[in-house]
């Protein structure tokens, strides 16, 4: 049985990949399940003025917010889980939590993108399959929008569009 760990964002991507491992659970192919929440550092202006305590309880509210949907998902699942939060780049802290943690692999949602767009745009899943020694399972979420499929993020070709429309 595999131990799971799950990069968790609060994003509907991030929830389809807990109850991919949720499924997994209930057919008895995984025994626990690792949520990590990774947020960036402060710049090191902030550090110099904002308290340590301060700062860590910022990153615990929005690590309990972000890990929120996913662990009432468990919870009401009977799925067992830890929760953990990391500070740093996501993909060296996920990597490295795999492997402190023992997992036997990575599970990540994702949305529907092209390989090129995936290639571009240096995307968390590629810099995991790159770094980690453990297998990164990837779950396909819903497909993303047709502007970012082709590399096109969806808040600029909204405005593109509102300047198209705005010029007609």
């Amino acid at each position: 049985m595999a131990t799971l760990l799950i990069p968790c964002d609060g994003t509907t991507h991030a929830m389809v990949a807990v109850r991919h491992a949720a499924s997994a659970f209930h057919l008895g192919e995984v025994r626990m399940i690792h949520l990590l929440h990774v947020q960036p550092p402060f710049s090191a202006n902030v550090r110099r003025h904002v308290k340590r305590d301060l700062r860590d309880d910022f990153h615990r509210e929005r690590a309990d917010e972000a890990l929120a949907g996913a662990r009432q998902f468990l919870d009401n699942a009977g799925v067992p889980y830890r929760a953990h939060l990391e500070v740093g780049d996501k993909a060296h802290c996920i990597a490295e939590a795999a492997r402190r943690l023992c997992c036997h692999r990575i599970v990540i949602g994702t949305a529907r993108k092209s390989a090129f767009v995936r290639a571009v745009g240096n995307s968390l899943t590629t810099q995991l399959i790159e770094r980690c020694s453990v297998s990164v399972e990837v779950v396909a979420g819903v497909p993303a929008g047709v502007l970012e499929r082709v590399g096109i993020p969806a808040s600029v070709g909204t405005g593109m569009a509102l300047l198209w429309v705005g010029e007609s």
